[in-house]
């Protein structure tokens, strides 16, 4: 048989038909390219700039103020208040509050103009390596150029090469700057986020082609009973790939675990139920499994790329880090972080924890509000 173009072309028509109807995939073909184009293209920031930083000030004078504004006026720094001790200073480092928390001792100014060399302490959250190493490496310049501006007249000998005090970072949480560091406590997030999201969302729309969904849905369960039934095998699986991850993160890469075991018990738990609850809202919106791997990958990507996972969260312009708040992975990646690194508790873990029961209440709503009109 000898080809023809009119069977090409009945051919084609058909598929474009397809394709129409098939409203969730063609969606999907649109969606992910642009929201990979705008978040590659202005969400994704290697370098960080307005990071949170608070001042320990022990001395007020102008060298000292100048030194200070010189670092605000370099666009890394933006200070958000003052600290009375070191204690405050390494609670605001480990909750999150802040990047860097700058020490000037006593009588700073004093010891400058006697050229008795004081040192400024910069205290720096180095669990993400690529957050603060912009910032220390444009410091030397930032406070060379405040001297040389505000030590003038009679003073200006004093500003001249090498500083007149020295500017020491206390790099915490992560001293080495190794990279497995901060990415493996992070890794674990968005393993979740892909087995669990995507394993409940299929298993669930698979029932319904095979038509034994109708069979349940024929039986007095209620939504919330279906939910519960459906999920909870699946938070075994959560906790067999929870614990290989600690073992190998221990074992392997040599990562600590310095923080409270329950704090990381009770956010791992509460991130495996929002993930699991948003398969079963996947799996009400997908008529296909086809349909519901494409719908588990569109809320994977933004897991990736806008919970700091991969690119520093500060770094972000504010209308991608007010999408990344509403992102579970974004606040289980700081929970893992500050248990692991930084030795929090549950005290400290609280906001994410929150932040994570919020989005699930707003996830199950309509995950029941979806399958009761599935019913109907």
């Amino acid at each position: 048989m000898s080809f023809s173009f009119g069977r090409l072309q009945a051919v084609l028509i058909k598929e474009f038909v397809q394709m129409r109807r098939d409203r969730v995939t063609f969606a999907m073909m649109i969606a992910i390219p642009i929201m990979q184009l705008f978040l590659f293209g202005f969400a994704i920031n290697s370098d960080p700039k307005h990071l949170p930083t608070l001042v320990e000030m022990a001395d007020t004078g102008p060298v000292t103020r100048a030194v200070l504004m010189g670092m605000q006026t370099s666009d890394y720094f933006d200070f958000r208040g003052i600290v009375t001790s070191r204690a405050d200073g390494d609670l605001a480092l480990r909750d999150g509050s802040a990047s860097f928390v700058v020490v000037i001792p006593p009588g700073f100014e004093r010891d400058t103009l006697r050229g008795l060399s004081p040192e400024i302490l910069l205290s720096a959250d180095a669990s993400d390596p690529s957050v603060t190493g912009g910032a220390a490496a444009a410091l030397g310049g930032i406070v060379e150029r405040a001297m040389q501006d505000t030590l003038t007249g009679p003073l200006a000998a004093t500003a001249r090469p090498p500083p007149p005090f020295s500017v020491t970072m206390h790099r915490q949480f992560n001293p080495e700057q190794r990279t497995a560091t901060n990415i493996v406590p992070g890794l674990l997030g968005v393993i979740l986020s892909m087995t669990m999201v995507m394993i409940t969302a299929v298993a669930i729309v698979r029932e319904s082609e095979k038509g034994t969904m109708e069979t349940l849905i024929a039986t007095p369960v209620r939504p919330l009973e279906v939910m519960l039934g459906k999920i909870t095998p699946y938070i075994l699986v959560g906790y067999v790939q929870t614990g290989v991850f600690l073992l190998a993160a221990r074992l392997v890469f040599d990562v600590p675990f310095l923080g409270d075991p329950l704090a990381f018990f009770a956010g791992f738990n509460l991130y495996i139920i929002v993930n699991l609850a948003l398969g079963f809202l996947i799996s009400t919106v997908a008529r296909s499994q086809m349909q519901a791997m494409q719908l588990s990958f569109f809320t994977i990507l933004p897991s990736v790329l806008l919970s700091g996972f991969m690119f520093p969260f500060a770094g972000m312009p504010g209308w991608a880090q007010v999408l990344g708040a509403a992102i579970p992975a974004t606040h289980f990646l700081r929970v893992t972080r500050k248990v692991m690194l930084k030795g929090a508790g549950l005290s400290e873990i609280a906001p994410d924890m929150l932040a994570l029961g919020a989005i699930m209440l707003v996830i199950v709503a309509i995950a029941l509000r979806r399958y009761r009109q599935t019913l109907d």
